[in-house]
């Protein structure tokens, strides 16, 4: 069987590896295109930086097989505001017009090459990142920081103390758990409600007592506690595209 013939009635595409006639053939079905966002940053010595990546990419990768539509998971966006975890080695950091102009442009390109749905899947949650994507036109927004999905969540994400921590670290040993670094085993937890400090103005990882660029309790994680995660992420993403766009 040739690449196309095996592509044939398919109701899910990687955008990045299939051919435009595949794609062609996709929007003829009136499809939604999914986009992972997160960041290149600092997450504890124990993930990689690309963490929030490769969360987003896993709650899409679960979504499509959710969803009342046909869709497509377009590249990740890889770069983000991200000034909180600036200061530590590898973290790439977006002025926040560059990061808006940047996913604007993706938008308005998947729209231009006929996607009329496009779906922004979010796993980086610093507060000024979260702001620009709920700025950006012509996409819904699948964003856990909104009461009625974050309620659904873990206990540690639920008390703000979730950057790399047992949240974060759980859903890559279900994604990617050649990347989850074994030191993780021996960090001791941080409660430290980190979105509580950024309430009261704390400006970085390091002043919000965090001198190794995680929050909460990574010993504590399991890959089973990760799909129960993605299960209740895969939940939000089909009823905001549900709800964006009745079938």
């Amino acid at each position: 069987m040739d690449a196309a013939a095996g592509t044939a009635g398919r109701r899910t595409l990687r955008l990045a590896d299939a051919t435009w006639t595949e794609v062609r053939d996709l929007l003829a079905r009136d499809p939604v295109a999914l986009v992972p966002v997160g960041a290149v940053e600092a997450h504890g010595p124990h993930l990689p930086l690309a963490t929030d990546v490769i969360i987003a990419e896993g709650i899409c990768r679960r979504a499509t097989a959710a969803l009342a539509r046909p869709a497509a998971v377009a590249p990740a966006v890889a770069y983000a505001v991200a000034e909180y975890a600036a200061a530590f080695s590898g973290t790439v950091c977006l002025p926040a017009a560059a990061a808006a102009e940047h996913l604007q442009g993706i938008v308005d390109g998947l729209r231009r090459t006929g996607f009329a749905r496009v779906c922004l899947v979010n796993a980086h949650l610093e507060p000024a990142h979260v702001q620009v994507l709920r700025g950006v036109r012509g996409a819904a927004f699948a964003d856990c920081l909104e009461k009625r999905f974050a309620r659904t969540l873990t206990e540690e994400f639920k008390r703000g103390a979730c950057h790399a921590g047992r949240y974060e670290t759980s859903l890559v040993l279900a994604e990617r758990p050649d990347l989850v670094r074994g030191l993780r085993a021996g960090l001791p937890p941080l409660p430290i409600d980190l979105a509580a400090a950024m309430r009261r103005g704390v400006r970085t990882f390091e002043e919000a007592g965090a001198a190794d660029a995680y929050f909460g309790d990574p010993a504590a994680a399991s890959a089973e506690e990760g799909e129960q995660i993605y299960a209740r992420l895969v939940d939000m993403v089909a009823t905001v595209v549900a709800e964006a766009w009745p079938t």
